[in-house]
């Protein structure tokens, strides 16, 4: 199918655009070099203390600049005239402030050339209005070789860079690394880790300590993508000191669900590393996960299931198994059993089967279990839809158990099944 006919496209003349913001002006103004731009732009670039013309790198003799009267009557009178001609038709990208596919590619050109701040902050901005209008414009971007290089080195700059050029650079990586494949994947990671690996972490802390909601979830997300390259990744960003501490805080029970979501779900992704499943726990996550389940009311379903794999995983380890029967989460994942999800089940009962069935390491857990009615559970787990597995799980833990009560319902089952730990 093609176009339609009647969909307007409009050109912007480019002499229009303020060299900045390569946006529309609104309000022209010239310096003493001649160049106009848009008085917003050129006010930011002056206010930095620059004493420069942005697109000549003159030295200005004044910082004085004057109203372009005549250019600002060109602009309104075509936009008038625009407004007129695209009566009835869909408003194009470019009406609403959204750069074209040929204005990003002039942008990303400028950004590879720009030493100032103030001029990459503008293009950077420009770059997410982009990024975040459609699908198409993230596929876009995800097919240039060259941006995530130089997203990267913004990162890594971070020291000698603001803070804010940063987290829009991390924003844009969270957009574009979400449609590429497991090579832009690794690429990422061996960029931000192998090459700029400890500048590149400070930004991400950083963003993680001092961004505002948004930039933190981001933040998290690129962490989880990067890590999942290989133990190696896994271990240097879990020793890298405060990203641990930073995000077991973002799991607090007043934190936001859907920070705690992506923290939870990287926390997954670096345990499948040994070593990192041992910082968890001498990190006490396990005692911010006892938090979450212990909660009256289900915080979210997702956080839920997550908050209970992780533990799940972590019960893979001794002291990890010791720290959950000495810190009252037996009971917070007895309460979660056919409250939540399939999902969230399963993984509690299978967190139950490790300390109950297979190590027995403290039969404190068995009365704990029995006092929260868990046998009860254990018995609609039986009859309900979780995989055979789990229910056959859920049948060991009753014969441990030893409760009368479930002969009838056992009267059936005989084992021979060697069981192999799900991890």
């Amino acid at each position: 199918m093609g176009r339609d006919e009647t969909e307007t496209y409009i050109t912007v003349p480019t002499f229009f655009k303020c060299p900045i913001s390569l946006d529309v002006m609104r309000s022209p103004v010239s310096l003493c070099t001649g160049v106009t731009y848009d008085r917003p732009s050129i006010q930011r670039w002056l206010d930095g203390g620059n004493n420069t013309c942005p697109a000549t790198m003159q030295i200005l003799k004044s910082k004085d600049f004057v109203p372009n009267l005549t250019l600002q009557r060109l602009i309104k009178a075509w936009s008038d005239s625009v407004g007129s001609s695209a009566a009835g038709s869909p408003d194009p990208a470019s009406a609403r402030g959204i750069p074209t596919k040929e204005e990003v590619n002039e942008s990303l050109m400028r950004l590879s050339q720009a030493k100032d701040d103030e001029i990459r902050l503008e293009i950077l901005s420009r770059i997410v209005r982009f990024v975040k209008d459609s699908e198409a414009s993230r596929e876009f971007l995800s097919g240039r070789e060259d941006l995530v290089p130089m997203l990267v080195d913004i990162v890594s700059a971070v020291k000698t860079a603001k803070i804010k050029l940063a987290f829009i650079a991390i924003k844009i990586l969270d957009t574009i690394i979400k449609k590429g494949n497991e090579g832009d994947r690794e690429r990422l990671s061996k960029l931000m880790l192998l090459t700029n690996g400890a500048d590149c972490l400070t930004a991400i802390l950083l963003a993680i300590q001092r961004g505002d909601l948004e930039s933190k979830i981001e933040a998290v997300s690129v962490l989880e993508v990067i890590s999942s390259y290989d133990a190696k990744s896994k271990m240097m960003i879990a020793e890298r000191e405060g990203i641990l501490t930073e995000l077991i805080k973002s799991i607090s029970t007043e934190s936001d669900p859907n920070l705690m979501e992506t923290s939870l779900s990287f926390m997954i992704t670096i345990s499948k590393s040994k070593r990192v499943r041992s910082k968890l726990i001498a990190a006490k996550t396990i005692t911010k996960i006892k938090d979450i389940l212990m909660t009256e009311e289900t915080i979210s379903v997702a956080v839920t299931e997550k908050s209970l794999k992780l533990l799940e995983i972590l019960s893979s380890k001794r002291e990890g198994r010791s720290e959950i029967c000495g810190g009252g989460c037996v009971e917070g994942v007895v309460k979660k059993l056919l409250k939540v999800s399939t999902t969230a089940t399963e993984h509690a009962v299978t967190i139950l089967w490790c300390l109950c069935h297979v190590f027995k390491e403290d039969k404190t857990v068995e009365e704990t279990v029995e006092r929260s009615n868990g046998v009860t559970k254990l018995l609609v787990v039986i009859q309900s839809n979780c995989s055979p597995m789990v229910r056959q799980m859920a049948k060991d833990l009753i014969k441990v158990l030893k409760v009368k009560s479930s002969a009838s319902a056992l009267a059936a089952y005989e084992t021979k099944t060697t069981h192999i730990m799900p991890f």
